[in-house]
């Protein structure tokens, strides 16, 4: 009789409710940061966040309800492109998801810089520009987000829950003040502002950082294997998420022209905005409050793409396109440790090099610039899946009509096309437009190219590893028993 041992094999828990997905969207998909830069382009913005909505974020919602029906699992959008592409566009897929997130996660440390500075009161504004400052308070926050995402889905969907109170909070408060301003004193945008501007180069940059702003859905789903109840818990839990991430923003972006108009800091606008608003009607107090409130959105924000998105590299381990060490399981709380601290070194190095030569509103800038090309590659491939799955099958297998996919499918996938195109043109905070166009080329090509590496390189000597799902308590008696 053999007595070969096993291989290790990883076990995670099912630690998500609908509770808890519905304030992970909200906490993914609306994020604050991104309005300020958004908002900087004027009133025309709000018809592109209208039209992003219908034209993308729909259409995401019915991608991820289908594909997390018909392939679900740990991997997300790794996962749902490798079962209807292949494996080489799975592995793209979820390479550029994951890098695109240690390109976004440095910026969402930069915003929250940018707001924490106000905590400590008034006259302290000025160390968000300080490059020292940013990178040793980025840095610091970095590595406490990781650790706290190594505890485990127990402990940091705690962070992630109360990063989206704390989003639902600053909205509320934004909002709020702008419709009492509004009500009170009437704004100075005019019917003009919210027409297409003669030069529109800048806006056309901020289509394409509006649909990575509405990107997120597809988040939890990319930690299949940690929900409970799947099949019943996503589909509620996306309609209602999405629903409010939407609302948020458009209202958000209004209460920003009302408050400061196009005149927007990149990173310290929202509270600026509130710190206005709230002079206007008697409520300056406000400011240190909404600004630990805005800091721990922020924070949790970070925490959302930290965890969600390691979860890649580790999918990509246990099928050998990467090391297999990437796919390894802390013994003790059972999560993916080693991709955890991989795409915090990363971040890391990315938040020091970004820094060299360029202020840190354009290093904010950058950096998105370049999530944004790198995030929405997946989305070609969700929303390329749905076109298929209508064309291929006369009766559908999933939850909705040929004729939904189809619609849905078509405008997603041309609506992002056009997103990733636009996304090229420099924003207003760029200095330097051959600098900026080198960084966004030779960084899309370097990282497309590193993903060809692994696949067609490191992949040779494929050894993909099974999932299994379990407990805390059974991954740990597995290693003892292996002891």
């Amino acid at each position: 009789m053999s007595t070969t041992a096993q291989p290790a094999q990883p076990h995670l828990i099912r630690a998500l409710g609908r509770r808890d997905l519905v304030l992970l969207f909200v906490v993914a998909v609306f994020n604050l940061n991104v309005v300020p830069s958004i908002a900087a382009n004027g009133g025309v913005t709000v018809w592109l966040w209208i039209i992003s909505l219908v034209l993308f974020f729909w259409p995401q919602g019915i991608a991820v309800i289908e594909l997390a029906h018909r392939y679900p699992g740990e991997g997300g959008v790794y996962l749902w492109a490798k079962e209807v592409f292949g494996d080489f566009h799975g592995f793209l897929s979820g390479w550029c998801y994951w890098t695109n997130n240690m390109l976004y996660v440095p910026t969402v440390m930069l915003y929250f810089v940018g707001v924490s500075v106000y905590v400590l009161g008034p006259g302290h504004q000025g160390l968000a520009d300080n490059k020292l400052f940013a990178s040793i308070a980025s840095l610091t926050l970095l590595a406490l987000l990781t650790l706290f995402n190594i505890l485990g889905l127990g402990v940091g969907k705690w962070i992630n829950n109360l990063g989206a109170i704390g989003t639902f909070v600053a909205a509320a408060v934004l909002i709020g003040l702008g419709i009492v301003v509004f009500s009170r004193f009437g704004t100075t945008m005019t019917a003009a502002d919210f027409k297409i501007p003669a030069n529109p180069k800048f806006v056309l940059n901020s289509f394409g950082v509006i649909c990575f702003g509405l990107v997120g859905l597809e988040l939890a789903s990319v930690m299949g294997d940690e929900i409970q109840d799947p099949s019943r818990t996503l589909p509620g839990a996306v309609a209602l998420g999405g629903i409010l991430s939407g609302a948020l923003y458009v209202g958000a972006t209004l209460a920003l022209l009302i408050a400061i108009g196009k005149n927007v800091n990149v990173l310290q606008g929202i509270v600026q905005a509130v710190t206005h608003m709230a002079a206007q009607v008697g409520l300056g107090g406000i400011t240190i409050p909404f600004a630990i409130m805005l800091s721990l959105s922020i924070a949790g924000i970070g925490s959302a793409w930290m965890g969600g998105s390691a979860r890649i590299p580790f999918v990509a381990g246990l099928d050998s396109y990467m090391p297999s060490w990437l796919g390894n399981v802390h013994p003790r709380y059972a999560t993916p440790y080693a991709a955890l601290i991989v795409q915090g070194i990363v971040s890391a190095i990315l938040v020091i090099l970004n820094f060299v030569g360029a202020g840190v509103q354009e290093t904010f800038q950058k950096l998105l610039s370049l999530a944004v090309v790198l995030q929405l590659v997946p989305f070609v491939y969700m929303f390329g899946a749905l076109v298929k799955f209508a064309a291929t099958e006369s009766v559908p297998k999933g939850q909705y009509s040929r004729a939904t996919m189809f619609v849905a499918g078509l405008s997603g996938f041309l609506t992002t096309l056009l997103g990733i195109a636009l996304v090229f043109f420099p924003a207003q905070q760029i200095t330097s437009l051959r600098s900026y166009e080198s960084w966004m080329v030779g960084g899309t090509l370097f990282f497309i190219g590193l993903a060809a590496f692994f696949f067609f390189v490191y992949g040779r000597n494929k050894v993909p590893q099974p999932i299994h799902v379990g407990t805390a308590e059974a991954a740990v008696q597995a290693t003892d028993a292996r002891r």
